[in-house]
């Protein structure tokens, strides 16, 4: 299975990205984040366990083509993401566990509203995970969130399976598909295709909307511990978007494009 995480700090990059305003030229942006989270051991009992996870995102387009950015519509963003995860396992018997995580959080531009002016977005996912196999985990759930004029109903996935000593499948849907292939002890390689979802709510002094990408990552990525409590993990690979939602005067040409992210995380020292 995958090494847990206690804190985790990830810095991605995806380049190439390409807009343009009606009447100018097309200009070129990189699209970067910078991600933390923590988890936070509340209740440790033997059948219930509770976990709070604070997390924050910052995130920009950052200009590369020469000249004056043409976009202003895009210009000036300060997109930031605060939130919180709450996660809880019970044990309904040896073999069996009900999992639940619910998360908020408040997601917008900061540059031109203040942080109690952006809505609170919410989900709620619940799923029953069975060990049908001493190599084999398969669960069912449902996922419900509401995200700014938006609200949606998923169902969920999962199935984990070591069909040897080395090698995996790890699927949970509707996030993440990977096969992972153990090296040693202390480093894994992934194919792995990942959902990634953003949505901002962006003020432009007239009308308020909420600036959304919805993406899908396929590549490869190479986990490695140096020790038992610290560990380092480098993806890269096509990051493919299937919608984005954008102020009316701003027309995508090129959204899709190589991706590359970088993450560090601290293993938890009180397993």
């Amino acid at each position: 299975m995958s090494p847990s995480k206690w804190i985790t700090l990830r810095h991605t990059q995806a380049p190439g990205k390409a807009y343009r305003v009606d009447g100018s030229p097309t200009k070129t942006y990189t699209q970067e984040d910078f991600y933390f989270k923590m988890w936070i051991p509340v209740v440790n009992l033997s059948k219930f366990a509770l976990l709070l996870g604070p997390q924050y995102r910052t995130e920009q387009l950052e200009f590369q083509s020469d000249g004056e950015n043409p976009l202003r519509p895009l210009g000036g963003w300060n997109l930031r993401s605060m939130g919180l995860d709450v996660r809880s396992c019970l044990s309904v018997d040896s073999l069996a566990w009900l999992a639940f995580n619910a998360n908020i959080n408040q997601s917008g531009n900061l540059h031109d509203q203040p942080h109690d002016n952006v809505p609170i977005n919410y989900t709620f996912s619940s799923v029953y995970l069975k060990r049908t196999a001493p190599n084999r985990e398969i669960g069912f759930g449902f996922m419900l969130n509401k995200s700014f004029n938006r609200f949606t109903v998923l169902p969920v996935f999962m199935f984990n399976y070591n069909y040897s000593s080395k090698g995996g499948i790890e699927i949970n849907l509707p996030y993440k598909i990977a096969l992972r292939r153990n090296l040693s002890p202390t480093d894994i390689l992934y194919v792995r295709a990942e959902a990634v979802t953003r949505a901002y709510w962006i003020n432009n002094g007239t009308q308020p909307y909420a600036f959304r990408r919805t993406e899908a990552d396929l590549g490869i990525a190479y986990n490695k511990q140096f020790t038992k409590l610290i560990g380092a993990e480098a993806f890269g690979g096509y990051r493919r978007n299937i919608s984005t939602h954008l102020p009316g005067e701003v027309t995508a040409v090129r959204t899709s494009g190589f991706v590359f992210q970088l993450e560090l995380y601290l293993r938890s020292p009180f397993q």
